[in-house]
């Protein structure tokens, strides 16, 4: 029988046990991150049907997104965790109580050309905080709260959420009578780190037909740099000339100052009028989050505020606000970069039993034992050379090899293996335990995920 040529697709991310290891790990942090601020998981389906996951379709949407038919069935998987979430809401309004805080990490599906660091599966760890027909703009300020929290806590030092509000964009905008092109305008805007300054007035006047005088004024508005009291005084200075903008200012001024009291130091947040985010998505509060020491990476955390999540499947107005990490994308970056840290314990297991004799029943008791204590056991059979069975040990990386022979069962002792310093001593079985999980616990404060 001809052999089929074992493959994984392109676009597809495929780890290694101890890359997969790495990556439960950063799942795991930014899981108990979210679920500090008192949010509940939430899973939905890979598949929907194709009807609601397009209600807001057409364009890039439709090109990128896995459809297929089964039976009578028009079917899609899933490009996003948002549309899934306010389908969720709709359907299941009169049993949640609001505001609704729900996170999800989970896979989504896009059929974009793969290319570095870009994936047609690829992860994504959201978190939104859902109203019903309002919600408090202290939530604004919650949402990079959390972001702050969750790359702390992978150890990340030097990275800045940076922050605006689309009521301000669009409202400068509305005060120069260019509502209408505003939207190619922030587009624009949002080129200036890649084009410069230069660039992006060429394409405002020659492309978008603006004057001299206005793309003067918009690049000196999205200009405005300094500390975060610097910009919002030099914001104030525009109030009074469109209500929109002064509402967006207002509540600017409020995510800023309560930032401080959820304790995000000044360092780490920026008022940066150049952020845009989904142009027909958010409406106002918007992040984005980046690396400061890798700012060819871009943006790794993004999101905003939005006036109506379900208004395709529902009457009832649910505001709602929340940002989404594309967890493979960083992972894949992180290790591109070399920032994970290969020092932290990686191995499936705590301790292997190597037992030398063929009836394996105080192996197996002893693992049993040993579990019990909430370590993690393996339990090796095989009918291998003594070397190999070390080079299994030392493949998985497992801190503690304990050997189980004749002389150790009559005795009532293990003879328990230090691998990584050789030692090796005979210990009862409690007193081998005792050092495992003495050692597991030190473990626990053993570097972050990331190596920096």
């Amino acid at each position: 029988m001809e052999k089929i040529k074992a493959r994984t697709l392109s676009g597809f991310m495929e780890l290694l046990p101890g890359a997969q290891m790495q990556m439960e790990r950063i799942m795991e942090t930014i899981r108990s991150s979210y679920s500090l601020y008192g949010y509940t998981p939430l899973d939905t389906p890979l598949i929907e049907a194709s009807e609601i996951l397009l209600a807001k379709g057409g364009g890039e949407t439709e090109k990128q997104i896995y459809r297929f038919t089964k039976g009578d069935t028009d079917l899609s998987l899933r490009f996003d965790l948002t549309v899934p979430l306010a389908k969720y809401v709709a359907l299941h309004y009169a049993e949640l109580a609001f505001p609704f805080k729900r996170f999800q990490i989970g896979k989504v599906y896009r059929g974009e050309r793969a290319q570095r660091g870009r994936f047609r599966e690829f992860y994504q760890a959201d978190i939104d905080i859902i109203g019903d027909t309002q919600l408090d703009i202290a939530n604004d300020a919650e949402i990079p709260a959390i972001i702050y929290t969750v790359f702390s806590r992978l150890g990340l030092k030097r990275f800045q959420i940076r922050i605006n509000n689309r009521r301000i964009l669009n409202g400068f905008y509305a005060m120069l009578g260019l509502t209408e092109k505003s939207g190619d305008i922030m587009r624009t805007v949002d080129k200036l780190e890649k084009i410069g300054v230069d660039g992006v007035r060429a394409i405002l006047v020659d492309d978008l037909g603006l004057s001299a005088e206005q793309a003067d004024e918009i690049l000196g508005f999205t200009g405005i740099r300094g500390t975060n009291d610097e910009v919002l005084h030099a914001l104030e200075g525009y109030r009074g000339r469109n209500e929109l903008f002064d509402t967006g200012l207002d509540e600017l001024i409020t995510v800023t100052k309560y930032l401080g009291g959820f304790g995000v130091p000044q360092d780490n947040f920026a008022v940066d009028l150049t952020i845009a985010r989904g142009l027909d998505y958010y409406t106002g509060t918007v992040y984005e989050t980046s690396l400061l020491d890798h700012p060819e990476i871009g943006s790794v955390c993004s999101g905003g505020r939005y006036d109506n999540l379900a208004e395709y499947y529902t009457d009832r107005q649910l505001p709602g606000v929340g940002i989404s990490i594309g967890l493979t994308r960083l992972f894949y970056v992180l290790g591109e970069q070399g920032m994970l840290n290969d020092k932290v314990p990686m191995a499936p297991a705590d301790v292997l039993i190597l037992p030398m004799t063929e009836d394996l029943s105080a192996a197996v008791e002893l693992g049993t034992m040993l579990r019990n204590r909430g370590l993690r056991t393996q339990l090796y059979t095989e009918a291998k050379k003594f070397k190999q069975k070390m080079n299994y040990a030392d493949k998985l990386g497992v801190p503690f090899v304990l050997f189980l022979g004749e002389d150790e069962i009559n005795a009532g002792i293990v003879s328990c293996k230090n691998m990584k310093s050789g030692e090796q001593e005979k210990l009862s079985p409690a007193a081998a335990a005792d050092k495992i999980a003495a050692y597991v616990d030190e473990q626990k404060h053993v570097p972050s995920v990331l190596d920096i």
